[in-house]
């Protein structure tokens, strides 16, 4: 009350003299009439200021007669300050200093070798995963040196048999198409290479699915694969190549096959500025997933006859719900009209009178008069690589084999 004495404010002065003349000792009746002579000796206000001024006397004079804690000091500046309390909690074993040390140590240990079990378990775990990447590695390349080597034999069939490129695209979507979404049947599953029993009056037929109706005309492209079968089985280290890749594989390296011959012609028929133009601005990087694709199985049993249309004969309306039906359609359909028979311009022409395939066949022709045919190009890879997995659960692992080890004995230094 003494720094606040000194302020000189009146209302102030008047609220010290009286704490000082009325110990907390005495009783409050004398507080009382303190409090209301130092109210008595303040300087004369307005009216409406003297009420407020009671209130904050009433106030500071109630705080005067309550006696302060004796271990509390003073507050030596007005300042505000902020209380803090402080926890401290602590936990004290029992027992003598050696039963504290020895429990301590225990702890420590304990912490050391859980820590160490730790350590060799992420490491154990480490070295299995690395174990499994490098194996995992190791049979991308062997695959992918296999699948080199088969390109490289069917791009040298082909070269040598051009007139065979219509038919291998035919051979390729009719045994595609054979898939069947009901009953999971059929597929690219090289079926077309098989046939099918009869029995006529007690007499035993066999009828080659590749000699159906619809595939009339696709024996010598059948006979070209079967031949390339013989060389790539003779160097493949993981068994024989399927019927099902062979096939769809084929058909990749004939579309190839047309897409660079395409590009020599808008050359002049210049072969080396047609490649170029071909690597420049072709789509020759866009068959990536098709590649993936690799390691069908072959089935064992002719596919059932009436699910591939006779392509020559059938209306555009029968070829649309067959498209439909495998999970495609008119796009794909218009896209895929060098599959449909020798003569392109002749089955596009048919398609363009189909109102749901007359936008998709000029788009395609607009396309293929363009410098990198991209549209046609791209749509007709991202069809193909659809239709080549009707049916079959790929095998990731197909025509791996086991890496020879070296036998560090026979080494010479």
């Amino acid at each position: 009350m003494q720094r606040v004495a000194q302020t000189g404010h009146p209302r102030f002065a008047a609220l010290s003299s009286c704490a000082t003349a009325a110990p907390a000792s005495q009783p409050a009746s004398r507080a009382v009439s303190c409090r209301e002579s130092a109210l008595d000796s303040l300087p004369k206000q307005s009216s409406q200021r003297q009420p407020r001024a009671r209130r904050e006397m009433a106030g500071a004079s109630f705080l005067s007669t309550v006696q302060p804690p004796a271990r509390v000091a003073a507050i030596s500046t007005p300042t505000r300050r902020h209380a803090h309390i402080r926890v401290c909690c602590r936990g004290d074993a029992e027992g003598s200093e050696a039963e504290r040390l020895r429990f301590r140590r225990r702890d420590f240990i304990g912490s050391c070798v859980g820590t160490a079990i730790g350590l060799e378990m992420i490491e154990g775990s480490t070295r299995f995963s690395g174990v499994a990447t490098a194996a995992d590695l190791i049979e991308r390349r062997q695959r992918s040196e296999f699948q080199s080597s088969i390109k490289d034999t069917l791009y040298t069939a082909i070269k040598a048999k051009p007139e065979l490129v219509p038919s291998l695209l035919t051979l390729a979507l009719n045994d595609a198409i054979t898939y069947d979404k009901a009953t999971k049947t059929g597929g690219a599953n090289g079926s077309i290479r098989l046939g099918s029993i009869f029995f006529s009056f007690s007499v035993r037929s066999y009828f080659p699915e590749i000699s159906r109706p619809e595939n009339i005309g696709l024996s010598a492209a059948m006979d070209l694969l079967t031949e390339a079968k013989k060389e790539i089985d003779s160097y493949s280290k993981g068994g024989p190549i399927a019927f099902a890749d062979l096939i769809q594989f084929a058909a990749q390296s004939a579309l190839k096959k047309s897409f660079l011959d395409a590009a020599i012609a808008k050359c002049g028929g210049n072969e080396d500025k047609g490649r170029t133009l071909y690597s420049a601005y072709g789509s020759n990087g866009q068959w990536g997933l098709f590649d993936r694709t690799f390691g069908r199985t072959d089935s064992q049993e002719a596919d059932p006859e009436g699910r591939v249309p006779e392509w020559s004969k059938a209306s555009v309306q029968e070829m649309k719900d067959r498209f439909v039906a495998v999970g495609l359609g008119p796009r794909q359909l218009a896209v895929m009209s060098a599959f449909l028979g020798p003569d392109q311009a002749a089955n596009e022409e048919r398609l363009i009178a189909d109102p749901d395939c007359r936008p998709w066949v000029e788009k395609y022709r607009r396309s293929r008069e363009t410098v990198s045919r991209t549209d046609y190009e791209v749509d007709l890879i991202t069809t193909l690589t659809k239709l080549s997995s009707l049916g079959q659960k790929i095998n990731y692992e197909a025509y791996t084999y086991p890496k020879q080890k070296i036998d560090l004995g026979k080494l010479k230094l």
